[in-house]
């Protein structure tokens, strides 16, 4: 075991892994963050925590994280590369695992020009690939970047990165993911998945090179709550692939009922999503509408979940 993290002994011991998300607060309420949490009890094996998601000022991920270690949940932080500089990034690693955090995830980051502060520099001290291998090292070799032995008791963390499926050309996603592993990736989480042709596409491709037997892959999926939200993310973020048929039958449902098909929608595709060879999970993204991950995962046929 690297971190002995209940995620960890879920994707190692073979069984189908499940995570959610949660967003933190804009301000400081704790109360919205243990409802959030609570709402994933037993639903999900880990939860991940955003990083100031779309460039927007929020409660800290490694504070919300503590909150969840706190009620007896198992926390995914995330942290980008967006805001913080190798000095940070380090102190901040090593707060967390004084925290009892145990999985980390390493992301570039949305813009500063997405959110509320778009005065703000960019960091980008390092790379996501980069931070991976800083922590890597930090766990495995007991060591900063500049090389001193300060922690003789380790970094034990699991570490994650995502991907991204659908940006052509294929190939090269595949070959981007090679390098995130060898940089220390033990798993990834993809972008939200709704065309499965394509994403069985690439996984064809990480297959070919491998990779799923190097790395617990997690398929990102997100319920859609309306035809309009489907086309909004469609037309507007990078790397999302809807198709026409997931849009028209959104927009074929009764009035005020589209959300309830994208909940149907979404349990489809992780059914279809777990016959796909060398695919280990999946990550649940529902934006405020986290209370109702409980019924896709049920439906989809993915509770109880394991106790390892």
């Amino acid at each position: 075991m690297k971190s002995g993290s209940n995620l960890e002994k879920v994707l190692e011991a073979g069984h189908f892994a499940v995570t959610g998300e949660i967003g933190p607060p804009t301000g400081p309420d704790i109360e919205a963050v243990h409802r959030k949490a609570e709402s994933l009890r037993g639903v999900v094996d880990a939860i991940n925590v955003t990083d100031s998601q779309s460039a927007m000022v929020r409660m800290s991920s490694m504070s919300v994280s503590a909150i969840i270690v706190q009620a007896g949940l198992e926390p995914i932080m995330q942290m980008t590369c967006r805001d913080r500089n190798r000095i940070a990034m380090q102190a901040d690693i090593l707060g967390a695992v004084g925290l009892g955090i145990r999985n980390l995830t390493c992301i570039s980051g949305d813009h500063q020009s997405l959110g509320n502060q778009k005065g703000a520099k960019k960091v980008f001290d390092l790379d996501s690939m980069q931070l991976l291998a800083v922590v890597r090292r930090m766990r495995d070799e007991r060591r900063i970047l500049g090389g001193e032995e300060d922690f003789p008791a380790g970094a034990p963390l699991y570490l994650g990165a995502a991907a991204s499926p659908f940006t052509r050309p294929l190939d090269f996603q595949a070959l981007r993911l090679a390098k995130k592993i060898e940089a220390g990736a033990d798993y990834v989480q993809t972008q939200c998945v709704y065309d499965i042709g394509m994403f069985e596409d690439w996984m064809a491709s990480v297959r070919e090179l491998g990779l799923h037997k190097k790395c617990r892959i997690l398929a990102g999926v997100m319920p859609l709550k309306s035809a309009g939200m489907a086309r909004h993310m469609a037309a507007n973020l990078p790397g999302i692939v809807i198709p026409a048929s997931v849009i028209e039958r959104l927009a074929a449902a009764p009035k005020g009922k589209g959300g309830e098909v994208g909940l149907a929608i979404c349990a489809e595709t992780i059914q279809r999503l777990r016959a796909i060879e060398g695919l280990s999970g999946i990550h649940v993204m529902a934006i405020e509408w986290e209370h109702r991950i409980r019924e896709i995962v049920e439906t989809a046929g993915l509770l109880p979940r394991p106790l390892v």
